[in-house]
Protein backbone atom coordinates (compact mmCIF):
# COMPACT_ATOMS: atom_id res chain seq x y z
CA UNK A 1 0.00 0.00 0.00
CA UNK A 2 1.33 3.38 -1.44
CA UNK A 3 0.61 5.76 1.17
CA UNK A 4 0.72 10.05 0.54
CA UNK A 5 0.73 12.78 3.20
CA UNK A 6 -1.06 15.60 1.57
CA UNK A 7 -0.98 19.61 2.38
CA UNK A 8 -2.76 22.36 0.18
CA UNK A 9 -2.37 26.07 1.81
CA UNK A 10 -4.17 29.11 0.35
CA UNK A 11 -2.59 31.30 -1.91
CA UNK A 12 -0.13 33.55 -0.19
CA UNK A 13 -0.65 32.04 2.83
CA UNK A 14 -4.80 33.57 2.94
CA UNK A 15 -6.96 31.87 4.77
CA UNK A 16 -9.23 29.64 3.00
CA UNK A 17 -11.72 28.54 5.99
CA UNK A 18 -13.33 31.59 7.23
CA UNK A 19 -16.19 30.01 8.90
CA UNK A 20 -17.57 26.85 9.81
CA UNK A 21 -19.76 26.74 6.71
CA UNK A 22 -16.62 26.40 5.25
CA UNK A 23 -14.93 23.92 7.25
CA UNK A 24 -18.37 21.92 7.10
CA UNK A 25 -18.29 22.17 2.97
CA UNK A 26 -14.91 21.09 3.18
CA UNK A 27 -15.40 17.80 4.86
CA UNK A 28 -18.38 17.22 2.91
CA UNK A 29 -16.03 17.69 -0.33
CA UNK A 30 -13.64 15.01 1.26
CA UNK A 31 -16.85 12.56 1.69
CA UNK A 32 -18.55 13.47 -1.67
CA UNK A 33 -15.72 13.65 -4.12
CA UNK A 34 -14.19 10.26 -2.98
CA UNK A 35 -15.69 8.97 -5.33
CA UNK A 36 -14.70 7.04 -9.27
CA UNK A 37 -18.11 8.11 -10.28
CA UNK A 38 -19.12 12.24 -10.85
CA UNK A 39 -20.96 13.67 -8.32
CA UNK A 40 -22.06 17.31 -7.97
CA UNK A 41 -21.19 18.79 -4.45
CA UNK A 42 -24.37 18.98 -2.50
CA UNK A 43 -24.69 20.43 1.06
CA UNK A 44 -25.82 16.96 2.56
CA UNK A 45 -25.39 17.63 6.22
CA UNK A 46 -28.55 18.25 8.19
CA UNK A 47 -29.24 20.08 11.01
CA UNK A 48 -29.28 19.12 14.69
CA UNK A 49 -29.79 20.04 17.63
CA UNK A 50 -26.46 19.05 19.76
CA UNK A 51 -24.13 19.97 16.79
CA UNK A 52 -25.53 22.23 14.10
CA UNK A 53 -24.89 19.38 11.13
CA UNK A 54 -24.76 15.46 11.25
CA UNK A 55 -21.83 13.50 9.90
CA UNK A 56 -22.42 12.74 6.00
CA UNK A 57 -22.26 9.46 6.85
CA UNK A 58 -25.40 9.48 8.65
CA UNK A 59 -27.12 9.83 5.03
CA UNK A 60 -26.56 6.74 3.76
CA UNK A 61 -29.65 6.45 1.30
CA UNK A 62 -28.78 10.42 -0.56
CA UNK A 63 -27.82 8.59 -3.27
CA UNK A 64 -28.96 6.20 -5.81
CA UNK A 65 -25.80 3.95 -6.26
CA UNK A 66 -23.32 3.13 -3.75
CA UNK A 67 -20.14 4.96 -4.33
CA UNK A 68 -16.55 3.85 -5.12
CA UNK A 69 -13.89 4.91 -3.47
CA UNK A 70 -11.05 6.50 -5.25
CA UNK A 71 -8.49 6.83 -1.85
CA UNK A 72 -8.58 5.56 1.33
CA UNK A 73 -8.89 8.44 3.68
CA UNK A 74 -6.71 7.29 6.87
CA UNK A 75 -6.82 10.95 8.47
CA UNK A 76 -7.05 14.65 8.12
CA UNK A 77 -6.78 17.81 9.81
CA UNK A 78 -8.07 21.49 8.75
CA UNK A 79 -6.11 24.44 9.54
CA UNK A 80 -7.16 28.44 8.85
CA UNK A 81 -5.12 28.27 5.87
CA UNK A 82 -4.02 24.92 4.75
CA UNK A 83 -5.30 21.45 5.53
CA UNK A 84 -3.75 17.81 6.06
CA UNK A 85 -4.42 14.85 4.65
CA UNK A 86 -2.84 10.80 4.90
CA UNK A 87 -4.10 9.13 1.94
CA UNK A 88 -3.52 5.85 0.20
CA UNK A 89 -4.96 5.38 -3.56
CA UNK A 90 -7.44 2.27 -3.61
CA UNK A 91 -7.43 2.89 -7.75
CA UNK A 92 -4.54 3.84 -10.55
CA UNK A 93 -3.78 7.46 -10.20
CA UNK A 94 -6.68 7.23 -7.15
CA UNK A 95 -4.44 10.44 -5.23
CA UNK A 96 -4.23 12.85 -7.70
CA UNK A 97 -7.96 12.22 -8.72
CA UNK A 98 -9.33 12.60 -5.69
CA UNK A 99 -7.38 15.76 -4.88
CA UNK A 100 -7.93 17.16 -8.55
CA UNK A 101 -11.61 16.91 -7.78
CA UNK A 102 -11.69 18.09 -3.80
CA UNK A 103 -9.55 21.41 -4.54
CA UNK A 104 -11.68 22.08 -7.68
CA UNK A 105 -14.92 21.63 -6.08
CA UNK A 106 -13.63 23.88 -2.97
CA UNK A 107 -12.03 26.15 -5.17
CA UNK A 108 -15.69 27.08 -7.11
CA UNK A 109 -17.87 26.83 -3.58
CA UNK A 110 -15.55 29.30 -2.27
CA UNK A 111 -15.38 32.03 -5.03
CA UNK A 112 -19.02 31.31 -5.74
CA UNK A 113 -19.70 32.54 -1.97
CA UNK A 114 -17.09 34.90 -1.48
CA UNK A 115 -17.64 36.93 -4.94
CA UNK A 116 -13.95 36.73 -5.93
CA UNK A 117 -12.14 34.82 -9.01
CA UNK A 118 -8.69 33.35 -9.31
CA UNK A 119 -6.72 31.04 -7.64
CA UNK A 120 -7.17 30.01 -4.14
CA UNK A 121 -4.26 27.32 -3.61
CA UNK A 122 -0.68 28.53 -3.71
CA UNK A 123 -0.01 25.18 -6.00
CA UNK A 124 -0.96 22.32 -7.03
CA UNK A 125 -0.57 20.22 -3.82
CA UNK A 126 2.11 19.02 -1.98
CA UNK A 127 2.71 15.55 -1.34
CA UNK A 128 5.53 13.13 -0.45
CA UNK A 129 5.42 9.38 -0.31
CA UNK A 130 5.59 7.83 3.13
CA UNK A 131 8.11 4.49 2.43
CA UNK A 132 8.49 3.53 6.41
CA UNK A 133 6.02 1.72 8.56
CA UNK A 134 7.39 3.62 10.94
CA UNK A 135 6.58 7.01 9.98
CA UNK A 136 3.60 6.09 8.51
CA UNK A 137 2.57 5.28 12.61
CA UNK A 138 3.82 8.87 13.56
CA UNK A 139 2.01 10.97 11.22
CA UNK A 140 -1.53 10.41 11.98
CA UNK A 141 -0.16 11.91 15.36
CA UNK A 142 1.79 14.52 13.80
CA UNK A 143 -1.31 15.32 11.68
CA UNK A 144 -4.00 15.78 15.09
CA UNK A 145 -1.33 17.54 16.65
CA UNK A 146 -1.97 20.48 14.18
CA UNK A 147 -3.91 22.54 16.39
CA UNK A 148 -2.19 22.74 18.66
CA UNK A 149 -0.50 25.53 16.86
CA UNK A 150 -3.51 27.92 17.31
CA UNK A 151 -2.84 27.92 21.18
CA UNK A 152 0.69 26.31 21.71
CA UNK A 153 2.72 27.21 18.83
CA UNK A 154 6.06 25.40 20.56
CA UNK A 155 4.61 21.86 20.62
CA UNK A 156 6.89 20.92 18.08
CA UNK A 157 10.27 21.84 20.27
CA UNK A 158 8.27 19.75 23.23
CA UNK A 159 7.74 23.11 25.25
CA UNK A 160 4.07 22.27 26.26
CA UNK A 161 3.54 24.00 29.67
CA UNK A 162 0.02 21.63 30.58
CA UNK A 163 -0.30 18.19 28.20
CA UNK A 164 -3.72 17.93 29.63
CA UNK A 165 -5.14 21.42 28.58
CA UNK A 166 -3.42 20.68 24.87
CA UNK A 167 -5.80 17.52 24.40
CA UNK A 168 -8.62 18.88 25.65
CA UNK A 169 -7.96 21.24 23.56
CA UNK A 170 -7.53 18.65 20.57
CA UNK A 171 -11.19 16.90 22.22
CA UNK A 172 -12.78 20.07 21.42
CA UNK A 173 -11.45 21.10 17.75
CA UNK A 174 -14.03 19.40 15.24
CA UNK A 175 -11.75 19.88 12.01
CA UNK A 176 -9.89 17.39 12.34
CA UNK A 177 -10.30 12.78 12.37
CA UNK A 178 -8.74 13.00 15.89
CA UNK A 179 -12.15 12.80 18.01
CA UNK A 180 -12.76 9.39 15.64
CA UNK A 181 -9.36 7.72 16.79
CA UNK A 182 -10.01 8.38 20.40
CA UNK A 183 -13.97 7.09 20.01
CA UNK A 184 -15.90 10.12 19.60
CA UNK A 185 -17.94 9.98 16.31
CA UNK A 186 -17.32 13.19 14.35
CA UNK A 187 -17.03 12.80 11.13
CA UNK A 188 -16.98 8.75 11.05
CA UNK A 189 -17.71 8.05 7.54
CA UNK A 190 -15.17 10.22 6.47
CA UNK A 191 -12.13 8.46 7.22
CA UNK A 192 -10.64 4.82 6.92
CA UNK A 193 -9.26 4.24 10.13
CA UNK A 194 -8.97 0.35 10.35
CA UNK A 195 -5.36 -0.20 9.05
CA UNK A 196 -3.85 2.30 11.61
CA UNK A 197 -6.24 1.33 14.45
CA UNK A 198 -5.36 -2.26 14.60
CA UNK A 199 -1.70 -1.71 16.05
CA UNK A 200 -4.06 -0.52 18.72
CA UNK A 201 -5.98 -2.18 21.68
CA UNK A 202 -8.60 0.35 21.62
CA UNK A 203 -9.13 3.77 20.82
CA UNK A 204 -8.03 4.50 24.81
CA UNK A 205 -5.00 3.66 23.21
CA UNK A 206 -4.81 6.22 20.79
CA UNK A 207 -5.65 8.87 23.02
CA UNK A 208 -2.66 8.16 25.48
CA UNK A 209 -0.34 7.30 22.74
CA UNK A 210 -1.36 10.92 21.30
CA UNK A 211 0.29 12.17 24.78
CA UNK A 212 3.33 9.82 24.68
CA UNK A 213 4.09 10.85 21.35
CA UNK A 214 3.18 15.06 22.52
CA UNK A 215 5.60 14.82 25.07
CA UNK A 216 8.85 12.60 23.62
CA UNK A 217 8.40 12.71 20.16
CA UNK A 218 11.06 13.58 18.09
CA UNK A 219 10.18 16.00 15.34
CA UNK A 220 13.59 15.51 13.34
CA UNK A 221 12.28 11.98 12.64
CA UNK A 222 9.59 12.65 10.31
CA UNK A 223 10.54 16.35 9.10
CA UNK A 224 11.39 15.40 5.74
CA UNK A 225 7.39 14.22 5.36
CA UNK A 226 5.61 16.77 7.33
CA UNK A 227 5.56 19.43 4.70
CA UNK A 228 5.58 22.68 6.67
Amino acid sequence: MEVFHVLNRGVDKRNIFLDDSDRFRFVHNLFEFNDQNRVEARNIFNKSAKTGFSDTGCQKDHRSKSRELLVNIHCFCLMPNHYHLLLSSRVPNGVSLFMHKLNMGFSKYFNLKYERTGTLFEGRYKSVAVTSDTHFLYLPYYIHLNPLDLVAPTWRERKINDSRKAIEFLENYRWSSFLDYIGEKNFPSVTTRSFILKFLDNPGKYKKETIRWLKEMDYSNIGELTLE
